[in-house]
């Protein structure tokens, strides 16, 4: 059968052929409709909100049009053409994810719904049949909720202990800290491999290489550098990654695990229903080969297959590139924050850490950041306010929130520039009348 979505990368772009230090936002902004809107009052939209959910390019949308036209199916179930055209895109979209990330084979390869399913996935499975009364879970002051809270419910059922390593002054990773609160108690170190609030570059080759001195694995949660920067589990030295689609310019509702084979192998299933089997009796079931054992049910299709689509637009553009460009952001962001008055950065500067996110957490003395978030957006200017899925992090700081600019290669530096003159506007306007 055809194939109705090409496997290949050699979709159109809006871009050119260009150097790793060209503008990639005028190269790519026309991919991307949403970017095109006028805002209230007539100004131009600007995304600045792009740690939350990224913005989906034209080849996305047109792939999740064409399934649902032309192939919609259920996957691995029909012998006619719509099932047999619908699972092999799904199935070629999980081969995109392993190639993405390096993996060994797309047997690594789970899809669920979001990173969040995926590290409870992790929690329900590997952690209840591996967790004992006293066992250590280490993780950092800097976690979203979602790399906190299964690892809690965890706990309540073994009696694991959880443990948190801090920050360093300038808002990175302690790795002194961490190497103090590894022993042969701790079983996994869970971690992000960039903050979604603080921005920091963890060096995971380095946990890893310190936890497995102890025999505890590794879950990264890459879902902040995944759009970002090219990674490689092989080279990372992890044992399980999550990722979430609709943060890598794909649909939402679609994450995926990636862990070792072996560790798979020897995981009991998740959830159970339909698809995840082998044989089902009444009296007892057998279970699929990997990875379906985790998939229960029917997946979500379309999504699974713009996911696929999506890493392909990234690969186009080129992470490196991506990369490189979004580096000049960072440092031009700082320097417009830096100069406004009362105001604070979370996390180190760009000098101290030139492959952090493109982002910035701050606070404005005297201000709450849900103001300041409000009158920005009456300007048109998209950026997040709040704890950010982070509050441990922002009790450490003493501050109950704070506003975040999150960029991407779509970002240009004259809306940089905007978002720090209507910045300092809102400012001025708000400690006049508070």
């Amino acid at each position: 059968m055809t194939s109705s979505v090409s496997s290949d990368q050699s979709m159109p772009l809006a871009m050119a052929a260009v150097e790793a230090s060209a503008n990639l936002a005028d190269l790519t902004r026309a991919d991307f409709p949403l970017l095109g809107q006028t805002a209230c009052l007539g100004q131009p939209l600007i995304y600045m909100d792009h740690a939350a959910t990224s913005q989906k390019p034209r080849q996305v949308l047109d792939a999740l049009q064409h399934y649902y036209d032309h192939d919609n199916a259920n996957v691995h179930r029909g012998a006619h053409q719509l099932s047999v055209r619908a699972t092999e895109d799904f199935e070629r979209a999980r081969q995109k994810v392993a190639d993405f990330i390096a993996a060994s084979s797309a047997r690594e390869i789970v899809f669920t719904r979001n990173a969040s399913e995926a590290i409870n996935l992790v929690a329900r499975s590997w952690g209840d049949a591996n967790l004992h009364e006293g066992d250590e879970v280490l993780l950092t002051l800097m976690e979203h909720h979602s790399n906190i809270v299964p690892w809690q419910m965890l706990a309540k059922r073994t009696g694991c202990v959880l443990r948190f390593v801090d920050l360093t002054d300038c808002g990175e990773l302690d790795l002194n800290d961490l190497r103090q609160k590894l022993s042969e108690r701790t079983r996994l170190v869970s971690l992000a491999h960039l903050s979604n609030v603080l921005g920091c570059f963890n060096p995971i080759s380095e946990v890893t290489a310190e936890a497995h001195r102890f025999g505890a694995l590794v879950l990264l949660d890459a879902c902040q550098s995944l759009p970002h920067m090219p990674v490689d589990v092989s080279r990372l030295g992890c044992d399980f990654l999550v990722g979430s689609s609709h943060k890598l310019c794909g649909p939402t509702g679609m994450g995926f695990l990636w862990a070792r084979e072996e560790l798979l192998d020897a995981m009991p299933p998740f959830l159970g229903g339909g698809e995840m089997i082998q044989d089902v009796y009444l009296d007892h079931s057998s279970w699929a080969d990997l990875p379906y054992k985790f998939e229960a049910g029917t997946p979500a299709i379309g999504e699974a297959i713009g996911m696929g689509v999506a890493l392909d637009y990234l690969n186009q553009v080129g992470l490196d590139r991506i990369h490189a460009w979004e580096q000049q952001l960072t440092l031009q962001l700082f320097d417009r924050l830096q100069g406004i008055d009362g105001l604070t950065i979370l996390g180190p500067t760009p000098q101290q850490e030139p492959d952090r996110a493109v982002l910035a957490a701050f606070t404005v003395d005297g201000l709450h950041p849900n103001d300041i978030g409000a009158l920005l957006d009456s300007a048109g200017i998209c950026i997040r306010s709040g704890h950010h899925c982070t509050q441990p992090l922002h009790r450490h700081y003493g501050i109950p929130g704070s506003a975040r600019a999150s960029l991407s290669f779509t970002n240009t530096p004259e809306e940089v520039d905007r978002f720090a003159e209507e910045l300092v506007s809102t400012i001025g306007f708000l400690r006049e009348h508070s």
